[in-house]
């Protein structure tokens, strides 16, 4: 009997002392046990309604949504659900040094207990990001610039002039496309999580510098990997900009594509919109050209009509279901540069840069329609559903992302309480006014 004692003495004291998070829980998400490093970790990104720790689920529900999921579609008995699956914390701050990145494997140790634990990878994470730099700059340098099209661009994006590699690589003559634009002669293929050309060069102008990767075709249809490096030109002053150098380099990818990483930090796992760590870094991108250049930014709040009743009647497998529909819908409607993500739950939002209040409550009023009009089937049952939008825009005196959400979370609950499947926005908008009435 002592020996026992002693024994469940020294696993407390492991457990409790454990350099990185554990916590015990029932299928539900319900917490049985959690040490001091897990509270560390989990405590501040903490929903209030979620601050009494008494549901992992609920505490993870805004950073890592898909927590419950997968361990509700994990066929065996036990196992390991995922292993070292990363999780960007973002407590809203605009200091990007303030992003924690975490790192957590689920465990199902029975057919009513699972296990998880979880490590802050922070510094490890952005060691990775230097040494992909790394690797593109020293790559450069080894196999010669002369492997590369370069490209010169004025600051509204027009080519000035191209290097005869261009046309090898591209397929595109170097004649053909001096003078147009280089979002015209380029197709790159961008998807949630990744820069387009056009974000590359505003970053480029904020940082001097930026360095990404997508699929580009040439001019034959065919795909390529394109790493592409932009880098700003100083004018004669030496301080101002006064355009662009792009590097374009084909490359192979290997199976340890670092994409995948890309998707994982960035993409929410259920329905394959941005998830929110990543939303909440593309507003503070967004609302920084706002201020600099006076555009307009929009933001659009969504969130599912009677979610709760679709999961009671169908089962949770249907109301995913749903959340994947939705989402692939309005993905569909929205124009390049728009960004739809998931907050949480049944709820979504859409960044709109360079766009009015008027602009967005049209484009939320067209994914309305095409939600409603969607018909859902699974597991034999066809139903449809509804959602309710809030629309605000950005005021340039706000302080930052908190703001706008609130104020187009008072819109869509105005939306919900004034009968659901409706949008609304400011009610001195005219064009809030047509939607009312129709």
């Amino acid at each position: 009997m002592d020996d026992d004692q002693d024994q469940l003495g020294r696993l407390l004291e492991f457990v409790y002392a454990c350099p990185f998070g554990l916590v015990e829980i029932d299928l539900s998400g319900s917490i049985l046990m959690i040490n001091p490093s897990a509270m560390k970790h989990l405590l501040p990104i903490a929903p209030e309604r979620a601050r009494g720790m008494d549901n992992l689920f609920a505490v993870l529900e805004h950073c890592a949504p898909e927590l419950r999921n997968l361990l509700d579609d994990f066929p065996r008995s036990h196992g390991t659900v995922c292993e070292n699956r990363r999780v960007i914390v973002d407590l809203r701050q605009s200091d990007r040094s303030a992003r924690t990145v975490l790192s957590y494997t689920l465990v199902k140790l029975g057919p009513d207990r699972a296990i998880i634990t979880i490590s802050d990878i922070t510094v490890q994470v952005e060691h990775e990001r230097r040494l992909k730099l790394a690797e593109a700059w020293f790559g450069s340098m080894i196999d010669g610039v002369n492997d590369y099209a370069v490209v010169a661009i004025s600051l509204d994006g027009v080519i000035e002039v191209v290097n005869d590699k261009f046309m090898r690589q591209t397929g595109q003559a170097c004649g053909d496309v001096q003078g147009r634009p280089l979002f015209e002669v380029l197709d790159f293929e961008t998807e949630p999580g990744m820069h387009g050309l056009n974000d590359q060069l505003r970053l480029a102008e904020t940082d001097g510098w930026s360095l990404d990767e997508s699929w580009l075709r040439r001019r034959n249809g065919e795909r390529y990997w394109c790493q592409r490096l932009v880098v700003t030109r100083a004018g004669r002053d030496g301080q101002t900009i006064d355009g662009f150098t792009v590097v374009l380099r084909d490359v192979a990818r290997t199976s340890s594509d670092p994409d995948d990483m890309r998707r994982l930090l960035t993409l929410d796992h259920l329905t394959g919109a941005a998830n929110r760590a990543f939303f909440l870094q593309r507003f503070e991108l967004a609302r920084r050209l706002c201020r600099q250049n006076d555009e307009a930014l929009s933001l659009v709040l969504v969130d599912v009509d009677h979610f709760k009743q679709v999961n009671d009647r169908f089962g949770h497998p249907a109301g995913d279901h749903v959340l994947r529909t939705l989402a692939k819908t309005c993905m569909v409607e929205l124009r390049p540069g728009s960004l739809f993500s998931r907050l949480g739950g049944e709820e979504f939002a859409v960044l709109l840069p360079k766009t009015t209040l008027a602009e967005a409550l049209s484009i939320a009023e067209r994914l309305r329609v095409s939600v409603s009009d969607t018909q859902m089937i699974t597991g034999g049952h066809a139903f449809r559903v509804t959602a309710s939008f809030g629309c605000a825009a950005f005021d340039q005196n706000a302080s930052g992302v908190d703001d706008l959400i609130k104020a187009a979370d008072e819109q869509l609950y105005r939306a919900k309480r004034s009968g659901r499947n409706r949008v609304c926005g400011p009610e001195d908008t005219a064009i809030t006014r047509e939607l009312h009435e129709a």
